[in-house]
């Protein structure tokens, strides 16, 4: 296995050329890549990079699906349906097929709700009869006589579900519910008092041992700045399962932009797994982010994988390559791979995470 923390695509000449001292760097003409997508495509920073975090923000932990355990408040804001349901889907689905407790706050439906809609009549019923499963309304769960939001009271239904699922022998209890009503229904006084809820509900859920939670709200329906403030007031990021993981390389499914986030080292036994997944998203027909800002290494061939899918036939949507390593961004324009319409460079690299030549 490589050694960390190393891109190792060495310039024309390799790495063991360069003048002593030289920075691993140098500075070169700015270089014009064929097509460019100016700015950042990410609606917020690296929520889990301390470095990328600001003076005074937050720390996260950003955690697939499948890994929230006991004790997790965790945030999602999601930024379609797709992503909701992959999400809140999979931790509706395990808490039930795990034995552990169900707990759904919402107004909707069950045949439209995530991981439940998947269920039969009878066996939805069969489900909600013995409690593994409990669907409440926003009457029941936090709302006073006249419809008002009391964070108290929506407190007071995630203690007593609880109790319940503890005295009935569950081994967790799994909790979720859409702040959208919450924050646009009227009558509501709207993100001061989920704020309070949430407050209530970090100091109830993080020590426990049975307990966790998944928040959820439409991203495209609530302000930057009220996004921020919800984010803020958790200490999990729950996002989709990775489409790979085999302990060097992850890949995983991003929705906004449409692509895939790579993570640790793409060499040449993984080839064929990123070929895959991406000639997937490629099938959508949409222009791909490829997000490399966590990335630790890609051999040549794995560049050369990305020029072949940027020369092919007319009308493949563009690959957008975000957060390149700077070393890996300067064999792409030294082997002239820049000119090729088919890839445009997109955000920059955190400034934490430049890496290094060998």
């Amino acid at each position: 296995m490589s050694a960390p923390f190393s891109h190792r695509v060495p310039p024309h000449g390799g790495a063991d050329d360069r003048r002593a001292g030289a920075p691993p760097f140098p500075h070169r003409a700015v270089t014009r890549w064929a097509s460019e997508v100016p700015g950042s495509p990410y609606s917020g920073p690296d929520r889990d990079e301390p470095g990328g975090q600001g003076a005074g923000a937050s720390w996260f932990a950003r955690r697939p699906v499948s890994a929230m355990r006991p004790g997790d408040h965790a945030w999602l804001a999601y930024s379609c349906t797709e992503e909701r349901d992959r999400v809140i889907g999979t931790f509706v689905r395990e808490g039930l097929d795990n034995g552990e407790k169900v707990v759904y706050v919402t107004d909707t439906p069950p045949d439209l709700l995530p991981g439940v809609r998947r269920h039969a009549e009878p066996e939805l019923l069969a489900l909600t009869s013995s409690r593994r499963l409990r669907l409440i309304t926003n009457r029941d769960a936090c709302l006073d006589a006249r419809g008002r939001f009391l964070p108290e009271r929506m407190l007071e239904t995630l203690a007593r579900e609880a109790d319940e699922a503890f005295g009935q022998g569950f081994r967790a209890v799994r909790f979720t519910t859409d702040h959208g009503w919450a924050l646009n229904g009227p009558g509501r006084s709207g993100l001061a008092r989920t704020l309070c809820c949430e407050r209530l509900f970090a100091e109830a859920i993080s020590p426990s041992t049975m307990a966790m939670a998944v928040c959820q709200v439409a991203r495209h329906a609530r302000p930057s700045g009220e996004l921020a403030a919800l984010r803020d007031a958790h200490e999990v990021l729950v996002e989709v399962d990775p489409e790979f993981d085999d302990g060097v390389l992850t890949l995983v499914r991003t929705f906004e932009p449409h692509g895939l986030r790579v993570e640790g080292e793409l060499d040449s036994a993984r080839h064929a797994v990123f070929a895959d997944r991406l000639d997937q998203l490629i099938a959508l027909r949409r222009p791909v982010h490829l997000d490399f800002s966590r990335l630790d290494f890609i051999d040549l061939g794995g560049i050369n994988l990305l020029a072949r899918h940027a020369t092919a036939p007319h009308g493949t949507p563009a690959l957008v390559l975000d957060g390149l390593p700077p070393d890996v961004e300067q064999v792409i324009e030294l082997v002239g791979w820049h000119r090729l319409p088919g890839i445009a460079r997109g955000r920059r690299r955190p400034a934490t995470r430049q890496g290094a030549l060998l």
